[in-house]
């Protein structure tokens, strides 16, 4: 491409060795998570939620878990102040949640913030400056002493005020792009700030670092967070936050190692959505906690759910590969993929002990609410046979013989790719009824009553190509009667009949299902299948089934 000569690193690699996560294997139990999808995510929409929609989704957060929810900048707008002050007068944050507020460092919006807050229980007073180098030198175009003081100056008037009030203030100060800002002036700044608020074991306070741009590669923010854990004053007193952005697609992964670096706070997203390519999404990261038997303490069980509220309310759309979340994130559509998971899936019902393990599927579709008949095997032309009797076994009980899954597997996929589109079970199954089951054409059975004495004597009334015949065989048993009947009266040459049967479903009704094969003499196989309340006529049906698919 052309101009790449223009582009500079613009982050800043931390001094010293800051490479202690380096050591560690996973994250061994869950941060604390903030939401930011009422703020952060909110002014990212095109067109923000209004104080009904904020209300709704308030109410989901609620539900999934979050104890720590950022409600909003409330001096930026009405209806910024008018949620928060609707959240506190309605008494509807409940007492183990904490609301969060952000506030640039400026006098008149401090002071707006803390007169928003007042009656809250408790409240999270999150003040922030730019501290990046591009910012001090081209926007703000200040030294970076007078940045600093921007940052002291508006921390000094926090803690003044939450003294004054009845609310339970958290303060917390973030460096905003603190991805570009030499890490040694984000420590300096961030101690400054410190050094005003005190912070003791009873009144601790937040430092949150935002990858409000994301610049390098994820292993570098680690190394920025680490660095910044390591020199932060006031020790175990300081929480040490992280508030990823998505810019290089790596937001995961820079909130994950984050965490390996020492940061025990999570700002994020649903479904990440913010500004540019969106903020870190909390459903990615708790769920891989998830499938490493960490309990993230999020209540994600019901995502088809969370997704159909959630695109209601912001007018957002989930990709279809969206991890965990999107529509086709479970699917399987390769036959190789397909009969992995099938088998995998029966290994597990009997091994459940051993915990999870099924080829292609990291966790349990189940666990967040996914069906595997509809989300997990679905059918086109790339599918096998091993997916398609799967969905014949689990969405209607026909459990076809490996032989004839194959022949079934063919006919399917043949229909899917001359349709050019995916199949629904429904499709499946009619396509398997059509083309298998009680088929009476060319060859029509009508009627059929039994002899018995040493040997089974059978009459069959039959259409035969449109001709109504009397035909009658003998035969050791019932089914072998009326094979040598139609062989001997109507010239049908075939060897090898084998046949399998079952119940379609428990109790007396239930109905009988038989597949059957029969070896033509060019030593082609033809496959049919009968269903009948009597389980002899069910195969005699499907032997019918299999003479008229020769043709096929």
């Amino acid at each position: 491409m052309k101009n790449y000569e223009k582009y500079k690193r613009q982050y800043f690699a931390p001094e010293g060795e800051n490479i202690d996560w380096t050591k560690k294997e996973y994250i061994d139990k869950a941060p604390t998570w903030c939401s930011v999808d009422l703020r952060d995510g909110n002014q990212a929409l095109i067109v923000p939620m209004d104080l009904k929609k904020k209300l709704e989704f308030w109410k989901v957060l609620l539900e999934l878990g979050f104890k720590e929810i950022e409600v909003g900048f409330p001096a930026a707008s009405e209806t910024e102040y008018d949620f928060i002050r609707t959240l506190i007068d309605g008494n509807m944050i409940p007492d183990d949640v904490t609301i969060q507020v952000l506030m640039q460092s400026r006098e008149h919006i401090i002071r707006k913030t803390f007169e928003a807050v007042k009656g809250a229980k408790r409240a999270i007073m999150h003040l922030y400056n730019p501290t990046s180098y591009a910012q001090r030198k081209q926007v703000f175009k200040k030294t970076d002493e007078e940045i600093k003081a921007i940052a002291v100056k508006g921390a000094a008037l926090c803690k003044k005020l939450a003294e004054k009030t009845d609310t339970e203030c958290i303060l917390e100060y973030s460096p905003e792009s603190f991805t570009g800002t030499e890490p040694k002036y984000a420590l300096e700044v961030c101690n400054a700030v410190l050094d005003v608020w005190q912070p003791t074991p009873e009144n601790k306070v937040i430092i949150n670092l935002p990858s409000t741009v994301e610049l390098s590669m994820p292993h570098l923010y680690a190394a920025q967070v680490e660095y910044m854990r390591k020199g932060l004053k006031y020790g175990d007193n300081v929480i040490l936050s992280i508030h990823p952005h998505n810019d290089r697609g790596c937001g995961v992964a820079d909130a994950e190692l984050g965490i390996l670096a020492g940061a025990q706070r999570v700002e994020g997203t649903l479904f990440g959505n913010g500004e540019r390519t969106g903020n870190v999404d909390i459903i990615t990261l708790a769920l891989n906690m998830f499938s490493q038997g960490v309990d993230p303490k999020l209540d994600f069980s019901n995502l088809p759910k969370l997704a159909e509220t959630y695109e209601k309310i912001t007018g957002m759309r989930i990709g279809e590969r969206q991890p965990y979340s999107g529509e086709l994130v479970f699917a399987a559509f390769s036959g190789s993929h397909q009969d992995a998971i099938a088998k995998g899936i029966k290994w597990h019902k009997k091994q459940a002990d051993e915990g999870w393990s099924v080829p292609y599927l990291p966790i349990d579709p189940a666990d967040v609410g996914r069906e595997y008949q509809t989300d997990v095997i679905r059918i086109n032309s790339q599918s096998g046979k091993g997916g398609i009797g799967y969905l014949l076994e689990t969405n209607y009980g026909y459990v076809l013989p490996p032989k004839m899954r194959e022949i079934v597997g063919y006919t399917v996929k043949s229909i899917s790719d001359h349709m050019h589109k995916e199949l629904s079970p429904e499709d499946v199954l009619k396509i398997f009824t059509e083309n298998f089951i009680n088929i009476n054409s060319p060859l029509g059975l009508i009627d059929f009553h039994y002899v018995r004495d040493e040997k089974v004597h059978v009459t069959l009334t039959v259409n035969d190509h449109g001709e109504i015949k009397e035909i009658k065989g003998t035969g050791n048993g019932r089914l072998d009667s009326v094979s040598n009947a139609l062989k001997e009266h109507l010239g049908y040459e075939y060897s090898d009949l084998t046949y399998s049967e079952h119940a379609l479903s428990q109790g007396s009704s239930s109905q009988a299902i038989t597949y059957l094969s029969i070896t033509l003499p060019d030593g082609s196989v033809s496959w049919g299948a009968g269903v009948h309340d009597d389980i002899i006529a069910s195969s005699v049906n499907a032997l019918f089934s299999a003479i008229n698919n020769i043709s096929r």
